[in-house]
């Protein structure tokens, strides 16, 4: 009898061994699923943001900057007694985006009145000076930033350059 109970042992043995081997396959199977799973998931996540972040180059790279001269330079009479009789300032205005030149030019009236309003107010004086010009520039971008943001939703303008600047006594 001694060597049936052996016998039935060794029988045990295996079915115990596959069953253990069996349960730690499986283990091991679902800790490495759940890995990858959970890897995949931020992987997923990731690939959004980056898709966010390519969204916004491609945006970037959609709108290259575009110069748009306006047509008609702008001419100031300033009143007597000042040192300068009359201003003309031709410009070019640089944008982001070929279509936003469509918006720029519909709304050219509007930026016209404004951009004239600016030199008469800056005055002659200051006009002459390197400081008035610099300043006379960024109220310009300023104002042609304030129609852009009114009439289209968002100011497209990122500079504003002196391409003809005379004063006449």
């Amino acid at each position: 009898m001694t060597e049936n109970q052996s016998g039935n042992e060794v029988k045990k043995s295996p079915k115990k061994m596959i069953l253990i081997v069996a349960i730690a396959v499986l283990l091991i199977g679902g800790i490495m699923g759940g890995y990858f799973y959970m890897k995949k998931g931020g992987d997923a996540e990731h690939a959004q943001e980056e898709h966010k972040v390519d969204a916004a180059e491609r945006e970037e790279v959609a709108e290259p900057d575009v110069y748009y001269a306006l047509p008609t330079p702008l001419i100031v009479d300033f009143p007597a007694g000042s040192s300068a009789k009359i201003i003309k300032i031709s410009l070019t205005i640089l944008i982001k985006g070929e279509a936003n030149v469509a918006v720029l030019k519909k709304h050219e009236p509007m930026i016209r009145n404004n951009l004239l309003m600016a030199i008469s107010a800056i005055g002659a004086d200051k006009a002459k000076t390197k400081e008035g010009k610099e300043e006379l520039r960024a109220s310009m971008l300023t104002e042609i930033g304030k129609v852009l943001e009114k009439m289209a939703g968002k100011n497209t303008a990122t500079d504003v350059y002196f391409t003809e600047f005379v004063m006449q006594q």
